[in-house]
């Protein structure tokens, strides 16, 4: 369980008390992956079943990789090559999977509420790796788990998320996140992709690109959504930039020792160039590399973990 909840939906709902429990769990998780032998008991008899309805690498292989350091069995699902392509529902795949009594779902999908219809049909727990323009709870978490593992907390820290907020998932669950744990939040992007309405969410939307990068301790830049046609939004790539792309003339604005993030995949010389995504300021692979440990903490949360993790 995390807090009085079996699933993790969205990072709306979960408070600061079980982010923070989810984050220190995560620490101890993360020293298992730099041992000679990335294993431990604890979910040993538990089955994952990942349910992706969309491409993914980072997020199905951490999940993945999470479970089986856990000793859980990981069962991989796509939609390609299911029967779902059959023309059967989500629903009826799903109480299908259920059926079989696996301990967690892990879904993503392209509908908004997808995992949410889940929880409310399975027995087991379900965790949300992205549904349509809504949330992404994990990605919220691991980037809230790199920022506090490079500033040493996270109230007070100026964090700005710059690109196509109207389209990101990403940007709903760390808005979500950094908020609730005491972060100032300023985002900035095309006009046409901010939405309207969206300071109701406790963040300020900057005047400028230039304006949220001021002062700024960490910047999150969002991939253009292209399979989510954001594209159409924007005159051209190489339009968007010129004015929201990250260079290093722009990053001085910000502060000294601010971090770079961005959820993956990158276009590089468009979000972000590629000196500054490799350079000293990144904590891209941070982020990849923390994925992991923040989900075996959710996988063992949910599902009452034994003691047995660190021995």
């Amino acid at each position: 369980m995390i807090g009085n909840n079996r699933h993790l939906l969205d990072l709306d709902t979960t408070s600061a008390e079980d982010i923070r429990r989810i984050l220190d769990t995560a620490e101890g998780m993360k020293e298992i992956s730099t041992r000679k032998i990335k294993k431990v008991p604890t979910l040993r008899g538990k089955t994952v079943v990942n349910l992706f309805f969309e491409p993914s690498t980072r997020t199905r292989t951490s999940f993945e990789i999470a479970a089986k350091r856990l000793s859980a069995d990981a069962v991989n699902f796509t939609a390609s090559a299911s029967s779902t392509a059959k023309g059967e529902t989500l629903l009826d795949t799903a109480k299908n999977l259920d059926s079989m009594a696996p301990d967690v779902v892990v879904i993503r999908h392209r509908f908004s509420g997808a995992p949410e219809i889940l929880a409310r049909n399975l027995d087991c727990s379900v965790v949300n790796a992205g549904d349509g323009c809504h949330q992404h709870p994990t990605q919220g978490l691991l980037d809230l788990f790199t920022v506090r593992e490079r500033k040493g907390r996270l109230d007070g820290l100026k964090v700005s998320i710059i690109g196509d907020i109207a389209h990101s998932r990403v940007a709903r669950s760390d808005i979500s996140g950094f908020t609730t744990m005491g972060a100032e939040v300023f985002v900035s992007g095309p006009s046409t992709m901010i939405p309207t309405g969206i300071e109701r969410l406790g963040v300020r939307v900057a005047d400028s690109f230039e304006h949220a990068l001021e002062g700024a301790d960490v910047i999150i830049m969002l991939r253009i959504q292209l399979e989510r046609r954001s594209g159409s939004l924007i005159p051209t790539l190489r339009e968007y930039a010129r004015f929201f792309g990250l260079n290093r003339e722009r990053l001085r604005l910000a502060r000294p020792d601010a971090l770079v993030m961005h959820p993956g995949p990158i276009n590089r010389g468009v979000e972000i160039s590629s000196d500054i995504a490799d350079g000293p300021e990144s904590v891209i692979l941070d982020q990849v590399e923390n994925g992991v440990a923040v989900r075996m903490a959710v996988l063992y949360l949910l599902t009452g973990g034994s003691d047995e993790t660190t021995d």
